[in-house]
């Protein structure tokens, strides 16, 4: 068996730009895992996740599909009803997760990008944790250009998640957004030659 693979952590705020970090690390060669990403396949496309959603918060599913769009509305917001809808989709994702790890344990280093990693305390599970960051007025701008976006569910939203100083504060490595896409993959550049990963794979 070779080493042990390195585990990144990549977190940030809504609208910070970790899906755009994410991909720079991607083309870099670091196998990115994606849990948003993984949540939206699964109450697309998981039967028994779906029927569980639909027991769980009537109205949220019709004829076997999922609008998540109602489902947001149940659970922005109401705490207790966030925490069962975690507690019915985080096995769904720990079962992902673990396929990923074993499907790339050759490559350099493996990303993971965990939007809430601090306020579900997971940092202890990762090598190093970067966090992605930009100014509060281009977080706000960039978040509500999106569709369907309201400052109301904005404000829900950021309620949920750690200050993005707290988060600075707390990382191995800041990326920040606020400039241009190259001053930004210059900086994961750096990152990835002071890990010591991704020239080439």
């Amino acid at each position: 068996m070779g080493s042990v693979v390195m585990r990144l952590a990549l977190t940030g705020s809504i609208g910070m730009g970790k899906s755009t970090v994410a991909k720079m690390f991607e083309r870099a060669g670091v196998a990115v895992f994606d849990a948003d990403a993984v949540v939206r396949d699964l109450q697309a496309n998981d039967p028994a996740l779906i029927f569980a959603i639909g027991e769980r918060f009537p109205g949220t599913v019709t004829n076997g599909v999922l609008d998540r769009e109602r489902l947001a509305l149940k659970v922005l917001g109401f705490p207790a009803e966030l925490e069962a809808l975690e507690a019915i989709v985080h096995p769904a994702v720990q079962s992902a997760r673990t396929h990923f790890i074993e499907k790339n344990r050759d490559a350099p280093a493996l990303l993971f990008d965990i939007p809430l990693l601090f306020e579900t305390e997971g940092e202890n599970a990762f090598d190093k944790i970067i966090v992605v960051s930009a100014p509060p007025e281009i977080q706000r701008e960039r978040v509500l250009s999106r569709p369907g976006m309201t400052a109301k569910k904005l404000d829900a939203i950021l309620s949920r998640q750690m200050r993005d100083d707290e988060k600075r504060k707390r990382a191995d490595f800041v990326v920040d957004t606020g400039g241009d896409l190259s001053t930004t993959e210059r900086q994961v550049g750096d990152i990835l030659s002071c890990l010591g990963i991704g020239r080439g794979g």
